[in-house]
């Protein structure tokens, strides 16, 4: 583009459920920004989904690199013909097109596209990425020479200590906070603040809540390197600077995911739990995991480097402490049912049961259960396991048992919710046996619910004169299960219509298939996920 780069979020940046796999590029809060390719090739993949990176365009490279360019607002024209030829031959406005070498090339410095604020984005911006194009392993575009300027060392903002089994403890942190405050000294230089005692008894981890900032941008992104020493022997490392998409979700076990999705506090955990197959670690035998002396202070120091090799630097003393010390100290142990990650697990309660395939958690955990009353229009008690704090690799298997009577002709409507701050969230579900059964991929407060009611779908801006419009909008959308499928046919064919979910519309852009002068009729339906529909007809003239 055609902007001094300014980024808003970098490479391996924690996110929830992922690593950030590219840069984040701002394009002044605006969208339309020419976006051109960074060199020669051909596209070989066209993205297009209400959701994610939305409108995405894949270029191949001769150099064995892959560079992808998301939430565009629109293609340039051979691109977007390619694109809505494929949208119309697929019915569908998500698509996920492949092409051939040749086909669509593109020269270094052409414009194929436009910067938007497509799929998942939260405001306008280019998501960029480099893969390999081999693996689609993402890399860092940072090591490509795409170099924002940067002369600001990452900040430290916070030390948490973990006990690692049960007979292991540390020190309580001080009353009202998360962890141990830390301080800087300079800028690249940090200590614990002064009067603050770490101690610990037996085997423990660490985490830091560590942020990043570029020189000419004050979002807070991410680091490349960190390394922890313990009275000068190296026991843990971390190289982020390569992403598997196929362990995107492993990104939960390397953050605190409670400290982020609870408080967004961006805790890196300085040591590998269990059930943790990335390979960003180093070969170090402890992977971070500290076993203290009592009554022996041991030298600790942790290095954070970013992208352009900008260092911070914490160091403190970590105290073992002695039995008598550890015993006067809160137990650290949680009620709950002990799952072990290692094996299979199953929870039944009260009309409830949740089971989970080995491998579904980070470690092993106490998951707790509890009854509560049953909320406004569901038709079961509400379930409580654990919190969504914890976090899931894989997803498990749920069954609530229906309370109230429901007759034969409406179990189909039935479904199960997950509870957010007193909202349904649909999880779907079959009924059988008295029973809905889903699979979830978190933990939190479950019931059943019935959703008879039809989708919302109804006419924004049509006028019965369209002459000289360019583009008409519908509003769509369901209250509980969600929108499953819509359709819309112009005199009885059907035309694209593009949904954005953050404003609930269906909007149609007249293209070659839909833009004859005349009389003509419109119709649409949408059915949500529990086969309820609803449809309506339009007459105009354009």
């Amino acid at each position: 583009m055609d902007l001094p780069l300014e980024v808003a979020g970098n490479f391996m940046e924690l996110r929830s459920n992922h690593f950030h796999s590219g840069l984040d590029m701002k394009t002044g809060g605006q969208i339309g920004q020419p976006v051109k390719a960074v060199a020669d090739g051909w596209i070989s993949r066209i993205k297009i989904s209400p959701w994610g990176y939305g409108k995405a365009v894949y270029i191949d490279h001769p150099s064995g690199y892959t560079t992808v360019y998301g939430h565009l607002d629109h293609l340039k024209g051979v691109f977007a013909d390619a694109a809505l030829e494929a949208q119309y031959k697929a019915r569908d406005f998500s698509i996920d097109k492949e092409f051939i070498k040749g086909e669509l090339p593109v020269n270094q410095g052409e414009v194929f596209a436009y910067s938007g604020n497509t799929g998942g984005s939260s405001g306008p911006h280019l998501h960029f990425e480099v893969r390999r194009t081999a693996d689609q392993h993402a890399v860092d575009p940072q090591a490509f020479g795409m170099n924002p300027p940067d002369k600001v060392p990452p900040s430290l903002l916070g030390l948490r200590i973990y006990a690692l089994d049960d007979s292991s403890k540390s020190i309580p942190y001080p009353t009202g906070t998360v962890g141990f405050p830390v301080v800087a000294v300079n800028d690249s230089t940090y200590m614990v603040k002064a009067g603050t005692k770490l101690s610990a008894f037996g085997t423990v981890g660490l985490a830091l809540n560590i942020t990043d900032n570029y020189s000419n941008s004050h979002n807070r992104c991410g680091v490349r390197w960190i390394t922890v020493s313990v009275d000068g022997t190296q026991v843990y490392s971390a190289h982020l600077d390569d992403i598997d998409f196929a362990k995107q979700r492993y990104a939960n076990a390397y953050m605190d995911y409670a400290m982020y999705t609870g408080r967004s506090l961006k805790y890196n955990r300085l040591y590998k739990l269990p059930n943790n197959t990335l390979n960003i670690y180093g070969k170090e035998a402890a992977q971070g995991r500290i076993t203290v002396q009592p009554g022996k202070d041991h030298a600790v120091q942790v290095v954070a480097t970013d992208a352009a090799g900008n260092r911070s630097m914490l160091t403190f003393v970590l105290h073992g402490a002695t039995p008598a010390e550890a015993a006067a100290w809160p137990n650290a142990l949680t009620p709950g049912q002990l799952f072990k990650y290692k094996e299979a697990n199953l929870l039944v309660q009260n009309g409830l049961r949740f089971s989970l395939p080995a491998n579904a958690l980070y470690d092993d955990e106490r998951i707790r259960y509890a009854l509560l009353q049953k909320p406004k229009g569901a038709v079961a008690p509400l379930h409580r396991i654990q919190d969504a704090n914890t976090p899931l690799q894989i997803a498990g298997e749920i069954s609530v048992t229906v309370q109230d009577s429901i007759s034969e002709g409406l179990t189909s409507k039935l479904l199960i919710v997950r509870m957010v701050k007193g909202k349904p969230v649909a999880e779907g579900g079959t009924y059988a046996n008295g029973a809905v059964t889903a699979s979830v991929r978190n933990f939190g407060d479950f019931t059943v619910m019935l959703d008879t009611v039809a989708p919302a779908l109804y006419n924004l801006d049509l006028k019965a004169d369209m002459t000289g419009r360019k583009s008409f909008k519908l509003k769509i959308g369901d209250a509980l299960s969600g929108i499953k499928s819509w359709e819309v046919r112009l005199d009885g064919k059907w035309i694209m219509m593009e949904y954005t979910p953050g404003s609930s519309t269906l909007e149609h852009t007249f293209d070659k298939y839909s833009s004859a002068s005349g009389k003509h009729k419109l119709e649409a339906s949408a059915v949500d996920e529990r086969g309820n529909r609803s449809s309506f007809s339009f007459e105009f003239t354009r």
